[in-house]
């Protein structure tokens, strides 16, 4: 609980003051804390307008099936890595994203989820394109 209260002070509420879930992410060795965007609202706004994301921070996109999703960053204002995550929690691929860019970063093959962090997290904890989550299926599951 005083996890999701301290999110909520560095950005974790959206225009609509509604805050979206946080939950817990073991990558590889580390764990990250995420805010879970799971509707079409929460997708579209995802980290835009914030000045910071603390580290081992970031934010899960799940949408309801799997496509080959692209991601930019329109109003964003913090350089970030995307991984784009299959159905077996595979990563697919990761990219580097610039601030305010309109440059679509997009899954190399269909996938339902992203993971969002600073640029940088995961080439500085050795995760690539390959690894699994297998912790992923414990946030998702009940969600489909």
């Amino acid at each position: 609980m005083f996890l999701a209260l301290l999110l909520l002070g560095i950005g974790g509420l959206h225009a609509d003051d509604r805050p979206l879930p946080v939950d817990t992410l073991a990558v590889g060795e580390q764990t990250l804390s995420v805010e879970i965007a799971a509707t079409d609202r929460s997708r579209r706004v995802g980290l835009m307008h914030r000045d910071h994301l603390p580290d081992d921070h970031g934010m899960l996109f799940i949408w309801p099936r799997a496509a080959e999703y692209g991601m930019w960053m329109q109003n964003t204002r913090i350089p970030l890595d995307v991984a784009f995550i299959d159905a077996d929690y595979t990563i697919a691929n990761i990219a580097r994203m610039t601030p305010h860019s309109t440059r679509i970063h997009s899954a190399r093959r269909p996938v339902p989820y992203a993971l969002e962090v600073n640029a940088g997290w995961f080439e500085r904890h050795g995760i690539k394109p390959g690894d699994r989550i297998p912790d992923l299926e414990r946030l998702v599951d009940g969600r489909d």
